[in-house]
């Protein structure tokens, strides 16, 4: 047995407002694991996402090679986890590190746009590098990977969308 994920969701902004109250609400989680080598080793920013979560849902910030050791670790068995990071690269990491989301597949939220990328939605910004690990997701992990901000949204094939917008995969 292994920990259940309800949801596995990229979104640079981690834990905000969208997250704790709207896919929470979806996807009823008791946990919310925030994924993030970066974010794990500050302190300042692990307080302020464990206030955020919402009543009733404890929240806890981990490095990908600690939530990949979660995974698979008995005593983790009761989580019915939201799971976050903040790139597509900790989330292949965690796929790669044998963390089953075939049943749920990969919610894409927001990629925030830095230097030489490209918005492809309002909220995902996209260049090759990361097209091709999103394709890596599908292909490899055979993972469905949508955008979608709210559960009400409708939801956006990526990498169909990729393809379209024409960024280099192959």
């Amino acid at each position: 047995m292994t920990m259940e994920i309800r949801l596995a969701r990229i979104d640079s902004r981690l834990l905000h407002g969208q997250v704790a109250t709207f896919w929470t609400r979806f996807v009823k989680p008791n946990r919310i694991m925030v994924v993030s080598d970066t974010a794990a080793k500050d302190d300042l920013r692990k307080t302020l996402i464990t206030q955020v979560a919402p009543p009733g849902v404890r929240a806890n910030v981990v490095s990908v090679n600690k939530m990949i050791r979660a995974y698979f670790d008995s005593r983790f068995d009761s989580f019915k986890t939201l799971l976050l990071t903040e790139n597509v690269g900790d989330m292949l990491r965690l796929a790669e590190g044998g963390i089953d989301f075939s049943q749920i597949g990969i919610n894409v939220g927001s990629i925030a746009y830095e230097d030489e990328m490209t918005m492809i939605t309002d909220a995902v910004a996209m260049n090759d590098r990361i097209a091709k690990q999103i394709q890596t997701l599908v292909n490899d992990f055979h993972l469905e990977v949508t955008a979608q901000k709210i559960p009400a949204d409708k939801k956006i094939d990526l990498l169909n969308l990729i393809q379209k917008k024409g960024f280099k995969v192959n």
